[in-house]
């Protein structure tokens, strides 16, 4: 008897229009899940739940390519079906319908399994799970090909192009959201690298400090300890140095917490059958383990193993090629000392062996801590630099369409411009760039070209050789090598001097420069990013900017709209800076008063974001109580300075409003873009044609876009 076929569930009829409703609703639904969702395993059990409104099927699975292995990876199933392929599981590309759908980005859509030929043994699995149809969809970014997404179910219902159209575009979506999950991953585990590698440099530095300050060799190997308990767990630690005339091993000092009196004080213990002289003869570090250990017979190392410890770490001192001591832990764990512990302890024997052995070496030890004192505050600079757009604040059209730019521009080596008014936060732009380009892992280095004299501009940003100058006593290295496959931010390039130019369009076109007063050839990979308030073009026609040095930069320009563009993006801006502050100066400010709000808002902010932190901070620190009290007197001078002839008695909410409706005809040019938008606005943004803006402007088509253009203009998205 054949096995009854399985019938879909029968779905109320819905129209076209409701149905298409119903998708838009669930694509705004996966882009939130996306939003609140970095974890993949999450994100697909959230989107499941909400895509079962508008298509079904009866599993949902995700397919990455693994690039190191050629494997494909399934990470994530949602699924009703019992499967014996747990998450993670890998196959081939090869003879793999989602390897198929990565190689080609072809979607593979199977109505009735038991029909199709392609891929036999792949169907086959499915088919005895009763999987009767499927679709597998390419996982694509603009920038990378990810793998597969697949939905299918278990009955022989044919896949509609409506639902396939619908899956491809809810496929689109979660492409960015693994890839931004992948990059989160991988700028975490970078973090943590360097947040480890920080500590241990930190571990470094501490006992550089040591060496310095402290000369006897008890409080010396105190430090010591209490050092590297922090990252490295031990239970016990010595320091055994060479006797000369005995040949012997003399412990000179001791660690054992709880046990302080089991040894004596400077204990005497044979070369040839301990760890220490075994790491002596070898110079090199010794580990023992468990019944390892109880090949050496002295008396430390059975009173050591009566007290429980399993593992033994023995790190040679050397000094000028000479070995004549060790530094030994000891641990209850047997697992204790791994490869990256002996990492470190190396480099703390060998200074501890230089304070022992030479007391003349603290200069170089000085020299390496201010080293290790640079390299700390380099990694946690790194460390506080985030993998994202945190520190960019707002929701308006203006500043999403500029981060839409950056987000374009940052994959990409080529050189950005980025322009706008002072106080924007185009610094910000900048590293948001870096962060997002594949120099990420690289120095991201800047420099004001209007805050250095222009006479040591040329040295800040190429360096100089020693005696290339009065004063040159050391070589210096400059920002552009500093920044040697990173990102090099020339902000306020404006008003970079004009003998200064030529060299600095050398460094972009051929990516190479010589130190001032060197005729040695420095060679770079640098991408540059540039910013200015100032209107290059402006200066170009003045012959006050190189005009070959503008083309050059102009690359990529983005656009950073002023505060006052976007408007709606204040509200937040203002209750994150109250936040922010109120942390920072210990504040309990909870309230932002209707009143000062909308003061806020009618204001024109001149000065853009950086007036407004700065405003907030002080706002913050006159606050008493919970409620946050502005200085609207502040505001009130800036409000009559731009408002000729005001009554002096005017309220501060309607110098406000006097100020944002004069602001907005301050200039001509100013004037004119609020008449176009005006016009556009009433043709609902049509140019063209009888009603068009054109024509109620009294302009040409042409000579409008080209106005529009000029004045950055762009229809709202």
């Amino acid at each position: 008897m054949a096995d009854p076929v399985i019938s879909p569930p029968e779905v109320a009829f819905t129209s076209p229009l409701e149905h298409s409703r119903r998708q838009l609703e669930a694509l705004l639904e996966v882009s939130e899940a996306i939003a609140q969702q970095r974890d993949l395993a999450a994100l697909f059990h959230d989107l499941a739940g909400r895509l079962h409104s508008v298509v079904d099927f009866d599993f949902l699975t995700l397919v990455l390519h693994d690039a190191s292995r050629n494997v494909m990876r399934l990470h994530v199933l949602e699924t009703r079906i019992p499967s014996e392929k747990p998450t993670g599981s890998e196959s081939p590309v090869e003879g793999n319908p989602s390897g198929w759908v990565w190689q080609t980005q072809q979607p593979f859509v199977v109505s009735d399994t038991d029909e199709e030929a392609r891929f036999p043994e792949f169907l086959k699995r499915f088919r005895e799970h009763n999987v009767r149809s499927l679709a597998i969809l390419p996982l694509t970014t603009a920038q990378h090909r990810l793998g597969a997404m697949g939905f299918g179910r278990l009955v022989p219902q044919r896949i509609t192009d409506t639902e396939l159209q619908f899956m491809e575009r809810v496929a689109s979506q979660v492409a960015v959201a693994v890839d931004n999950a992948i990059n989160f991953a991988t700028s975490q585990a970078y973090q943590s690298q360097l947040a480890r590698q920080r500590d241990r440099l930190q571990v470094l530095l501490e006992i550089n400090n040591l060496l310095i300050t402290s000369r006897e060799l008890p409080d010396l190997f105190r430090g010591i300890v209490n050092t590297l308990e922090r990252v490295i767990h031990h239970d016990y630690t010595s320091l055994a140095l060479l006797d000369s005339q005995t040949g012997l091993l003399k412990i000179h000092a001791l660690d054992f917490p709880g046990k302080q009196n089991i040894f004596k004080p400077e204990t005497l213990v044979p070369r040839d059958t301990s760890p220490a002289g075994r790491a002596i003869a070898t110079s090199q570090p010794l580990i023992a383990r468990g019944s390892e250990l109880d090949r050496y017979d002295t008396e430390i190392i059975r009173v050591l193993r009566a007290e429980g410890l399993q593992a033994v770490c023995c790190i040679p001192l050397m000094h000028h090629g000479h070995t004549f001591g060790t530094l030994n832990l000891a641990s209850r764990r047997p697992d204790s000392f791994s490869p990256e512990d002996v990492e470190l302890l190396q480099p703390v024997a060998a200074q501890v062996a230089i304070a022992v052995e030479n007391a003349l070496a603290f200069k170089e030890i000085e020299a390496l801590k201010n080293k290790l004192a640079e390299e700390k505050l380099y990694l946690e600079e790194e460390i506080r630099s985030e993998f994202n757009f945190e520190e960019i604040v707002g929701e308006s059209p203006a500043l999403k369409r500029a981060l839409a730019q950056v987000e374009l521009a940052a994959p990409a080596g080529t050189t950005v411009l980025l322009l706008g008014e002072t106080g924007t936060g185009k610094e910000l732009f900048a590293r948001a760039i870096h962060n997002l380009s594949p120099r990420r892992d690289r120095t991201f280095v800047k420099v004001n070209c209007a805050a250095i004299p222009s006479g040591l501009l040329e040295s800040e940003l190429f360096g100089h050789e020693r005696g290339a100058f009065t004063g040159a006593i050391n070589q210096k290295i400059g920002r552009f090598e500093l920044a040697d496959r990173g990102t090099l931010f020339l902000d306020e390039v404006g008003d970079l001097p004009l003998e200064l130019q030529p060299k600095l369009l050398r460094v972009l076109q051929e990516q190479e420069f010589e130190r001032l007063g060197g005729n040695r050839t420095q060679r770079v990979d640098v991408r540059v990013v540039a910013a200015t308030h100032q209107d290059l073009t402006r200066l170009v026609s003045e012959r006050a900017f190189r005009s070959d040095l503008f083309y050059r930069l102009n690359v990529f320009p983005i656009q950073i709209p002023a505060l006052r563009e976007r408007a709606e993006d204040l509200p937040l801006l203002v209750r994150y800076f109250v936040q922010r502050f109120s942390r920072q100066l210990n504040k309990g400010v909870e309230y932002i008063p209707t009143e000062a709000m909308d003061s806020l808002a009618h204001y024109s902010w001149p000065g853009n974001v950086r007036e407004l932190e700065n405003l907030i901070e002080r706002a913050v620190l006159l606050s008493p109580g919970k409620e946050l009290r502005v200085p609207f007197a502040e505001l009130k001078s800036a409000a009559l300075a731009t408002t000729a002839g005001a009554d002096p008695s005017l309220s501060f909410t309607s110098i406000t409003s006097l100020t944002s409706s004069s602001s907005s005809i301050s200039t001509l040019e100013a004037a004119e873009r609020q008449h176009i938008l005006r016009a556009l606005k009433q043709t609902k943004w049509r140019i063209a044609g009888p009603k068009g803006a054109a024509v109620l402007l009294g302009m040409k088509r042409t000579t409008l876009q080209a106005r529009m253009r000029k004045l950055g203009i762009r229809r709202p998205v």
